[in-house]
């Protein structure tokens, strides 16, 4: 019995879903895993699980794609796979396209966040929405993990062939630091004793919206001269991102690039921003929450399921500077607020990987058994 799963790089099965990879071996599966990315296939391969390298593009317009369909096609005629699970839009309308004709096997495809959204880009619908909807004849599941695309894919696949689901799931975080900890980790990273640590964890590119903080961040700081900012994450836009922090002279921003401790570095965060333009559901958020942090997003679909107004956090209109000032002037009171962090922990509990699995391990049941 074999299990593929397959997305555009190997980055996004290591980040989400090695647990699942898990769960068919444990069932007696062989596992594979298509994608690129040497460093992170070195670490599926560590798992036993054997890496197909194909040459995905992200551009839907991108020549590689040809040859990635060619390979897939040939791919599928040498290989039976009993059950195909795709990620990533590009990556999974190919592979999709590829096992249509195939007679054995079932493909299920997880949206991790269309790209046709409600104020989405006019050419996002036009490419999207019309491939996503001629990929699902050649889909035997879909799941989506934000009601906006759960009732999207409803538009063009029965309703019994579509999931919501509660994410991908989140470890809880086992790491226990004692102040000292803290206060040295603050240090090693340059910051005061004192400062109210913001982080905002994501990939440095136009979608993740860094420079809506940066834009009001002079201002942010007058109000609360002790916040400090830790930028998580690498990305194409990084050294616009440094150049304009140094043009500006915006104070107490750090970039740490990418991080493998993240959960450490959330022993010391106070605050969590993520104010991007498009999510599906964002894992650093879940996260934030699960520690009792309260976070600042913006109002998208994906951010506005997990953060409610004033209890866990403050959901702000896209481009609404006021709006944005506002919240960091009252989120300082959800800090190190008890009940405020008792209710993030509670509503973060069914977005653990515990209660996920459940709900992955029915539907691959579900799945695997429908003729």
């Amino acid at each position: 019995m074999k299990v593929l799963f397959v997305a555009s790089v190997y980055r996004h099965l290591t980040a989400f879903h090695i647990p699942f990879m898990e769960y068919f071996q444990k069932e007696g599966y062989e596992v594979y895993a298509a994608g690129i990315g040497d460093e992170d296939k070195a670490i599926l391969e560590a798992h036993n699980i054997s890496c197909i390298d194909i040459p995905f593009s992200r551009s839907p317009f991108s020549s590689d794609n040809v040859k990635a369909y060619k390979q897939l096609k040939k791919l599928f005629k040498e290989m039976k796979f009993d059950l195909v699970h795709v990620h990533t839009p590009v990556a999974a309308f190919l592979t999709r396209a590829a096992f249509r004709k195939s007679d054995y096997g079932k493909i299920l495809y997880t949206a991790h966040g269309f790209h046709f959204f409600k104020g989405a880009p006019l050419q996002n619908w036009l490419i999207y929405y019309p491939l996503e909807r001629l990929a699902a004849r050649w889909t035997d599941h879909l799941i989506t993990i934000n009601e906006e695309d759960y009732n999207n894919a409803k538009k063009f696949l029965p309703a019994h062939k579509v999931s919501l689901t509660h994410g991908v799931g989140v470890e809880p975080s086992k790491i226990e630091l004692t102040e000292e900890e803290k206060r040295e980790l603050k240090a090693s990273l340059n910051l005061r004793k004192d400062s109210i640590v913001i982080s905002y964890v994501a990939e440095l590119n136009d979608n993740k919206n860094h420079i809506f903080l940066f834009n009001n961040w002079k201002e942010i700081k007058a109000v609360t001269p002790q916040y400090e900012l830790l930028v998580i994450g690498t990305g194409e836009k990084e050294a616009e991102l440094k150049r304009i922090v140094a043009e500006r002279d915006l104070k107490d921003i750090h970039f740490l690039g990418f991080r493998r401790d993240v959960p450490k570095l959330l022993k010391i965060t106070d605050i969590v921003c993520l104010l991007s333009l498009r999510e599906g559901l964002p894992k650093s958020l879940i996260e934030a929450m699960l520690e009792g942090i309260p976070c600042i997003v913006s109002n998208i679909r994906g951010a506005r399921d997990l953060i409610n107004f004033n209890i866990n956090g403050y959901v702000v209109d896209l481009n609404d500077a006021k709006g944005l000032k506002s919240s960091f002037l009252h989120v300082t009171s959800l800090v190190k607020n008890s009940e405020a962090i008792k209710a993030n922990i509670m509503q973060s509990e069914k977005y653990t990987l515990k209660n996920i699995l459940k709900e992955y391990f029915l539907i691959y049941k579900r799945i695997m058994n429908e003729k």
